[in-house]
């Protein structure tokens, strides 16, 4: 083949300095198409037989095989048998450690356990006559301890310890609730 016939090439064109693969395959070149080569590549680089299947054997796996055992017993049953029995026992013990079991669950509630035992009645307090809801003051913490409180101004009514005071802003002379005047100083 002479030079210009390869750079004429059907299939495409290569690099200038790559011509060596080039001319082995300019024979292969002339009957398939330049989209079955890039898919198939070429025949018959390999081999001229098409048919052949590859091999499944490796060199690595026919080189080095798996040691065989030697072919003969080299402990005897009862020990084999008695070092499954200790294993299996000693298994046992850790799984019963891990894993103990459950107690048992008791679904009796609180109420049911301590106000429906039978025999039981419930106390009622006694009702205190003499109150209006409407009308009479809260009983709270405030109300019960009002005279350890600091900074409250001065209760008018022990029925309303909390309601609004003006003897703070009030001038002496215009308080008229008091019986005297309080003498200056």
């Amino acid at each position: 083949m002479t030079e210009e016939s390869l750079r004429e090439n059907k299939v495409g064109r290569c690099m200038l300095h790559n011509w060596a693969e080039e001319r082995a395959v300019a024979a292969l070149d002339t009957e398939e198409t330049r989209i079955q080569i890039q898919r198939q590549g070429h025949r018959g680089i390999l081999t001229l037989d098409q048919d052949t299947t590859m091999e499944t054997v490796t060199t690595h796996r026919a080189a080095f095989t798996t040691p065989k055992g030697p072919g003969v017993r080299q402990r005897g049953i009862r020990s084999e048998l008695l070092e499954k029995h200790i294993a299996l026992v000693i298994s046992e013990k850790l799984q019963a450690e891990r894993n103990p079991p459950e107690p048992e669950r008791d679904f009796c509630s609180t109420t049911q356990r301590d106000f429906c035992v039978e025999g039981f009645v419930p106390p009622s307090p006694e009702p205190t006559p003499g109150h209006d809801y409407k009308t009479d003051e809260a009983v709270t913490f405030w109300s019960e301890n009002r005279q350890r409180i600091q900074g409250a101004t001065a209760v008018q009514t022990l029925e309303a310890p909390f309601r609004k005071s003006a003897k703070f802003s009030t001038p002496i002379s215009e308080r008229l609730d008091e019986i005297e005047p309080l003498p200056d100083d």
